[in-house]
C-alpha cells in the first residue's frame, strides 16, 4: 500500500519538540514533504535533522513567532515556495496559561487567546488561497479536550474558551472551504506527556495523577497517538471527513 501521504506537502506548525516533531517524522514517514515551522531555531533545525536522517523531507523555517500576523503570512509564503504550493496544513503550534479566574490577568487572557486561537486563525487566512489554487486540501487544527469540556486541574479558564473557539472555527472553515474542496478537521487531545510537560510535572505524582484522573485509561497519551490520526486525516483516504472534531483524551469526554 502507498504511504498515506504520498508527495502531499504539508506544513506544520510548532516542529521544535513535543507533537510537532513527531508530527514532522510521523508525515515525512508516510511520504510528505514537511515545512516545519518554530519559535526556536536549534530545536526546530533538530526536528529537520532527524527526518532527514531517516530519509524523509523537511524545510525548517525558524525563528518565527506566529502571534504576529506579519510572521505568519511570511511563513506561510515561504512554505508555499519551498515545495511548489500546499496540501495540508498542520495547526499544532500554541502558547497558553492557566490559572483559575479570579487570578487569570488580562495579559494571561490575551496571551492565551492570542496563542491558542490567533495562531491558527493566521497560518489557515494566509494559507487558504494556496490550498484554493491547488484544487483543495486540508486543514487539521489542534485543540483540547478543554474545549469540550471544564478542566480543574490545572484551573483553565483561557484555555477551555480558545479552544471551544478553535472548533467553532473548524467548522466554518469546514463550511467555507468544502465549495474549494478544503477540508477542515479538528483534533481535541487530552493530556499528553510531551518532553516539556513531563519536565514541568518532574517527579510530582500527585499533580500526574490528578490531570489524568478524569481519563478512563488512567494515563497520559503518548504523542503518536494524537498524531497517527492526523496523518490519516490529513490524507485522501479520510475524503469524507470535514467540519468534525475528534476527541483523542482516553474517554475524558466521555463521563
Amino acid at each position: 500500500m502507498a504511504p498515506l501521504l504520498d508527495g502531499k506537502v504539508v506544513l506544520i506548525t510548532g516542529t521544535g519538540g513535543g507533537m510537532g516533531r513527531v508530527a514532522a517524522q510521523t508525515f515525512a514517514r508516510e511520504g510528505a514533504k514537511v515545512v516545519g515551522a518554530d519559535i526556536h531555531t536549534d530545536a526546530n533545525e533538530e526536528t529537520a535533522e532527524l527526518v532527514r536522517g531517516v530519509g524523509g523531507e523537511m524545510t525548517s523555517i525558524a525563528p518565527i513567532d506566529l502571534t504576529d500576523p506579519e510572521q505568519a503570512r511570511r511563513l506561510v509564503e515561504d512554505a508555499a515556495g519551498a515545495y511548489g504550493g500546499l496540501d495540508v496544513v498542520y495547526n499544532n503550534a500554541a502558547s497558553l496559561r492557566f490559572g483559575p479566574l479570579p487570578d487569570f490577568s488580562v495579559e494571561d487572557w490575551h496571551t492565551t487567546i492570542t496563542g491558542e486561537l490567533d495562531i491558527p486563525f493566521f497560518v489557515s487566512e494566509f494559507a487558504w488561497p494556496h490550498l484554493v489554487r491547488r484544487g483543495g486540501g486540508v486543514i487539521i487544527n489542534v485543540a483540547s479536550m478543554a474545549g469540550m469540556i471544564a478542566g480543574a486541574n490545572p484551573p483553565m479558564v483561557g484555555h477551555t474558551a480558545a479552544n471551544a473557539g478553535v472548533i467553532g472555527m473548524t467548522r466554518q472553515l469546514a463550511l467555507e472551504g468544502a465549495p474549494h474542496g478544503i477540508r477542515a478537521v479538528a483534533i481535541s487531545p487530552g493530556p499528553v506527556l510531551t518532553p516539556a510537560s513531563d519536565r514541568d510535572l518532574g517527579d510530582n505524582q500527585a499533580a500526574r495523577d490528578a490531570i489524568t484522573s478524569k481519563t478512563l485509561l488512567k494515563r497520559f497519551a503518548r504523542p503518536e497517538e494524537i498524531v497517527e490520526l492526523a496523518a490519516f486525516l490529513a490524507s485522501d483516504r479520510a475524503s469524507y471527513i470535514t467540519g468534525a472534531n475528534y476527541a483523542v483524551d482516553g474517554g475524558a469526554s466521555a463521563w
